[in-house]
């Protein structure tokens, strides 16, 4: 450690001495004195410049920001796609691997059904399906191809799923979807 002089040509470690000497260490157990001003009730005022003491302050555990929200599935959007796969799958060109009809279900089993299909067809390494559910019929509204678009945003179709499209005219059209599914990586290795 190097030692600088001082106006008077006093290095650090004698003015130190010098300033400290006089100091004794406190013993164990002996509290420190406190100062005159405070033993006569007056309120002790530090001078200017002097540094507050430190008083420790307890930290605030550090949280992780919340993660952005998974991005909502849409009918067509192919978000996150090669331009090419993705006109390939708007197209139906890709080779369709399993197909689940829903014609003549009611909401429940068909959402059942829709559920057990995608898991089941991600789990063996199936990546485009298609899902039938049916135009409904002339008075009704084709609540199973409606529905269709939530069923699939729900855990846990919709961390299986990157893209839904409408079908072509001779896979169904209107009344059915393509489901491309995300690759199973573990089952590479």
């Amino acid at each position: 450690m190097t030692s600088g002089c001082t106006e008077d040509g006093e290095d650090d470690d004698d003015l130190f001495r010098r300033v400290l000497g006089d100091t004794k260490p406190i013993k164990k157990g002996r509290s420190v004195p406190e100062h005159p001003a405070a033993k006569a009730g007056h309120k002790v005022v530090p001078k200017p410049g002097t540094p507050k003491p430190y008083k420790p302050v307890a930290l605030k555990p550090k949280v992780a920001p919340p993660s952005k929200p998974a991005r909502a599935l849409a009918t067509g959007d192919v978000t996150g796609m090669d331009r090419r796969n993705a006109e390939r799958f708007r197209r139906g060109k890709l080779p369709i691997e399993g197909r689940l009809d829903l014609h003549g279900m009611h909401q429940d089993a068909a959402h059942h059904a829709l559920t057990d299909f995608i898991t089941s067809s991600a789990a063996v390494g199936k990546r485009n399906v298609l899902v039938i559910t049916g135009r409904g019929s002339r008075e009704g509204s084709g609540v199973l191809r409606e529905r269709l678009p939530q069923w699939l945003n729900q855990p846990p179709c919709h961390d299986l799923v990157v893209a839904f499209t409408g079908a072509r005219p001779e896979h169904g059209r209107d009344g059915a979807f393509y489901v491309l599914l995300r690759r199973n990586r573990d089952r590479d290795i």
